[in-house]
């Protein structure tokens, strides 16, 4: 099981980007036929840390971005099964690292789920967008995108995003279940080659559409530096 547990609420920054992806990248080489990510104390993760994006200013957006961006990339790649265990909220980038698993489990509770990027102000690197929609499919992608909502674990289920909710206490348990069924009697080659056809176009159409990323990373920095991020900070603070 791989745990996350890096402050509070697991904000996503640089460190724990790239500790995400070189962890995930490992795993594809171990001997552990599956894999269960969850989180820790109050979140699977809240999201991408936004002060730290607001305090480092264009510089650090630079080097976050594509950090980000590849987490997502080696979470989605990893070539045997993936069971999120989202033990409470999963926000933004939180939940699209949820949804590039191949099960989404999610306790019953206050968590919250979804993708409301929109009402931050700045857009998601091509690769998020792609993995929601293999997740929910394109309507589903869109309407999670546009509306920039986030849902209760049932509601979440019900729309697709999550593909149980189970009791707290067994969060754990199921997940790893989850994974150990899905690895099954299965040779793991061809679990891995199988997966591999089926996110396929979504990993070329991320490859096809790579300049997309240009444009996303100057919206952040013009949307930092005009204070649309640190105001909808404020916002959320004041709630």
């Amino acid at each position: 099981m791989l745990r996350m547990a890096h402050g509070p609420v697991n904000a996503m920054d640089l460190e724990l980007c790239q500790a995400l992806s070189e962890r995930f990248r490992e795993l594809a080489d171990d001997p552990a036929r599956a894999v269960v990510v969850t989180g820790s104390d109050r979140a699977f993760s809240a999201g991408v840390d936004l002060k730290r994006c607001t305090d480092g200013g264009d510089a650090y957006v630079a080097k976050f971005l594509p950090a980000l961006a590849d987490s997502f990339r080696a979470a989605f790649e990893l070539p045997k099964p993936l069971v999120a265990a989202v033990n409470n909220h999963a926000i933004a980038g939180g939940c699209i690292l949820a949804a590039c698993a191949d099960v989404v489990l999610m306790a019953e509770g206050g968590g919250k789920i979804g993708v409301p990027e929109l009402r931050v102000g700045v857009p998601f690197p091509r690769i998020a967008l792609e993995v929601l929609r293999e997740a929910v499919g394109e309507r589903g992608a869109r309407d999670f995108v546009m509306g920039a909502q986030t849902y209760g674990p049932e509601q979440a289920a019900q729309l697709g995003l999550v593909h149980e909710v189970v009791p707290a206490a067994e969060l754990g348990s199921r997940a790893v279940a989850a994974a150990a069924a899905l690895a099954g009697d299965i040779p793991s080659d061809t679990f891995a080659t199988t997966k591999a056809q089926l996110r396929r176009g979504a990993l070329e159409r991320t490859d096809r559409y790579r300049d997309e990323d240009e444009l996303v990373e100057a919206l952040w920095e013009r949307h930092i530096g005009d204070g649309w991020v640190a105001g909808y900070l404020a916002s959320v603070t004041r709630r």
